[in-house]
């Protein structure tokens, strides 16, 4: 058999994994020979697992932020005194601004994850003609940007001090496919 047909094929020999991507990414015969060395990953792998860890990281530290250390009681804490230091913000000017500081932090967080998302699916499900953006990947990118945001609000639901809404993951959704069309116009003009 040859070469190119043996590292096409899954391990194991199941035909059902063949269209799956993490059979492409961890199923798949090891082929690549780096220096004469057996390495476990190819260029192509290396670049998957990339844009994933990426990915996970920042659901990680959206984990994070869900939590009850990260409620607008305690980062009133930190944010005042430190905005009244620099500005002389009186609390009663603070408020407001507290809160838009915080959903900016919903947008700027959930439209990153949404373009880490974008970029994971695109190095893992392939596109005939090799191009930089489809409908597929953005369209994938923002449903699990609103999966997450769903995920999220519900277990802040939960926390005492936190409140989930329906609102914010609107918002969240809105900041996901803003970023799919800031990154379909990047590709565009980039």
């Amino acid at each position: 058999m040859p070469a190119v047909a043996r590292a096409s094929r899954p391990r194991g020999g199941d035909a059902t994994l063949v269209g799956c991507p993490i059979s492409r990414v961890f199923c798949e015969k090891w082929e690549f020979r780096n220096r004469g060395r057996r390495t476990r990953l190819s260029t192509d792998r290396y670049s998957v697992l990339k844009a994933w860890i990426a990915a996970i990281l920042w659901l990680i530290v959206i984990s994070i932020e869900s939590t009850a250390y990260l409620s607008a009681h305690n980062t009133s804490r930190f944010l005042f005194p430190l905005l009244h230091y620099l500005f002389g913000i009186s609390l009663e000017r603070f408020e407001p601004l507290h809160f838009f500081l915080r959903k900016g932090g919903h947008v700027f967080g959930y439209g990153l994850l949404s373009i880490l998302l974008f970029r994971a699916w695109r190095e893992t499900l392939p596109a005939l003609g090799n191009p930089k953006w489809t409908f597929r990947w953005a369209n994938i990118a923002v449903l699990g940007t609103a999966l997450v945001a769903s995920l999220d609000e519900w277990h802040q639901s939960f926390i005492p001090s936190r409140t989930g809404t329906p609102r914010d993951v609107l918002l969240d959704t809105c900041a996901g496919i803003a970023a799919q069309i800031l990154v379909l116009l990047w590709m565009k003009w980039f």
